[in-house]
Formats: C-alpha cells, sequence, structure tokens
C-alpha cells in the first residue's frame, strides 16, 4: 500500500536516486543530444523504458529502494501508454462536428482523445497499486486551504487559495498571452476570426488541463510524496513537468523555465488543497490563451 512509505521521506539516499532516475527518464537527455546532434535518436525512448524496467525488477526485490516500485511502474506506463497513444488513430468525426469540424477541432480532436484515455487508464492503474481517490488527488480538494508561504512572490504569510489561485490563475494566463501576442503579432482580422471557435477551445482546453494533471502531475505526486517528502515531490514534479516544454510552446529556455514555474503553482495547488480543482483551474485558463493563439496560426 502507498502509505507504506511514509517512514522512507527522510531518507537522503533515496531522495538522490529519485533525482537521478527523474534526470535520467526526463526531457534533458533528449535536449542535450538534440542540441549537439541536432536530433533525438529513435532509441531514446526505448532506453528510458529498460531502465524503468530494471529498477522496476529491482526494487520489488531489493528492501532499500522498494518504497520507489510504485513509481516505476507509474512511469514505466506513463511512457509505455503516451507512445501507445500516438500509434492509435483516435479520430472521430461525430466529436469534431459537435463544433462545426474547425479547423481547431480537427487539429485537437484525435490528440485530447488519445490523451483522456491515457488518463482514465493511469488512474485505473494507481487505483489498482492501492491508491484511494484523494490519495491520487482526484476530487475537487479544499478550495479555501491555506498556503505556505511564498515570500518572493508576495506572499509572506498564509493565504487562502481562493486569493492565490484566483490571482495567479489570471496573472499567469496574461503573462502567456503578452509573451505569445509578441511572438505572433496577430492581427485584429485573426482574433475576429478566431471567437466563433471560443467554445471549442474552451472545451479542449478543460479536458486538455483534466488530462495533463491526471497524467504528468498527480501520479508522481502521489507516488513520490511518501517516500521524497512533498517540497521534493513538488520539485520533482515541476521540474519533469517544466523541461518537457522545452519542445512546447513557448520553447527553449525560456519555455522550459516559465513551464517549470508553472509546474511549481500547479503541484503547489494539488499537495496544499489535497485536491484537483486549483490545478486544474490555473492549468485551464493558459490553455486556453495558448489554444487561442495556436487556432489563429492555423486560421493563417
Amino acid at each position: 500500500m502507498p502509505t507504506k512509505a511514509s517512514t522512507q521521506h527522510n531518507n537522503p539516499n533515496l531522495i538522490s536516486l529519485v533525482w537521478v532516475v527523474i534526470a535520467l527518464i526526463s526531457a534533458l537527455p533528449d535536449i542535450i543530444w538534440s542540441e549537439i546532434t541536432g536530433s533525438v535518436p529513435s532509441w531514446m525512448l526505448g532506453a528510458k523504458l529498460v531502465l524503468l524496467g530494471i529498477l522496476a525488477v529491482v526494487s520489488y526485490f531489493y528492501k532499500p529502494i522498494k518504497p520507489l516500485h510504485n513509481f516505476f511502474l507509474v512511469m514505466i506506463a506513463f511512457f509505455g501508454l503516451l507512445e501507445l497513444a500516438t500509434r492509435i488513430d483516435f479520430t472521430i468525426p461525430f466529436l469534431q462536428k459537435l463544433f462545426g469540424a474547425n479547423v481547431f477541432d480537427q487539429r485537437m480532436q484525435a490528440e485530447q482523445t488519445g490523451k483522456l484515455a491515457v488518463s482514465v487508464i493511469m488512474i485505473l492503474i494507481l487505483f489498482i497499486l492501492g491508491y484511494k481517490r484523494r490519495e491520487i488527488f482526484l476530487s475537487r480538494g479544499n478550495l479555501k486551504a491555506l498556503i505556505t508561504p511564498v515570500k518572493f512572490l508576495g506572499f509572506p504569510k498564509s493565504e487562502p487559495w481562493t486569493k492565490f489561485g484566483l490571482l495567479w490563475s489570471f496573472c499567469i494566463a496574461a503573462g502567456l498571452g503578452v509573451i505569445l501576442y509578441l511572438g505572433m503579432k496577430p492581427s485584429g482580422s485573426l482574433f475576429v476570426k478566431m471567437l466563433p471557435i471560443l467554445p471549442s477551445i474552451i472545451f479542449y482546453g478543460a479536458l486538455n488541463a483534466f488530462n495533463e494533471e491526471m497524467i504528468y502531475r498527480a501520479p508522481m505526486l502521489a507516488t513520490l510524496e511518501p517516500v521524497a517528502g512533498s517540497l521534493n515531490a513538488l520539485w520533482m514534479s515541476a521540474y519533469f513537468f517544466g523541461i518537457s516544454h522545452y519542445f512546447g510552446v513557448p520553447s527553449s529556455i525560456p519555455g522550459a523555465i516559465a513551464a517549470i514555474f508553472m509546474g511549481w503553482i500547479l503541484s503547489k495547488a494539488m499537495l496544499e488543497t489535497r485536491g484537483l480543482f486549483w490545478s486544474w483551474w490555473i492549468h485551464l485558463l493558459s490553455d486556453i490563451v495558448i489554444f487561442s493563439f495556436l487556432t489563429m496560426e492555423l486560421l493563417k
């Protein structure tokens, strides 16, 4: 059961091992290889899965690292399921027609349906491993929970998440909007063309936010918090989520740094409220901004 590892969170050897493993299975090796050679080798994913497979077997028999067994298993599922989803055609014309079969629906429907399938299976795997619904943050959580003070962000005292979450959800979304606008500089006519597609943008933004929280964040936090403690689990999850955005939007080092900060906020929300709502809400507003600019790019 997940709670059996709760006494291990002060073990520096386990925490160091987790950091090394996360560095090796994150996007960091992909980034380094891409910067040196210009591309990511096809064997990189297989190498990560082999490493995780070996560790999963060893951790089953070797007691000192047994608390990490569930983490290794969910990361195998993470990489395996995401790769499998890319090999299946999730295009469903009926779903695309719900919002008018616009260019954004055609771009997003199959991708998000595939992500939804992955998130559902990840949730089932966590249940099979013995985690309860609240332990994987599959609940609303305490919306008024107090934040741990963050002095460098201007919150020296505990504030309720109803204040912190609302403020930062709009600040992050607005910051993204400015960055994307300066990068794209869309015309006013593109904004007008995008408006009728807004219901689809909101729908898929909400779905993507749920999917990514239940794929990228909840499994890592649920399996690592009992072993490494809340603070380490928070930063591990933030790093793993953020570094993968090196190839995303915004991209490169600034994009990865911004995404690590975003991952930190979202992990903090999930851990401190013990639920999904605030991380989903903050993620949703950012996705609406990103998807709006993506739609305008598609409309060009």
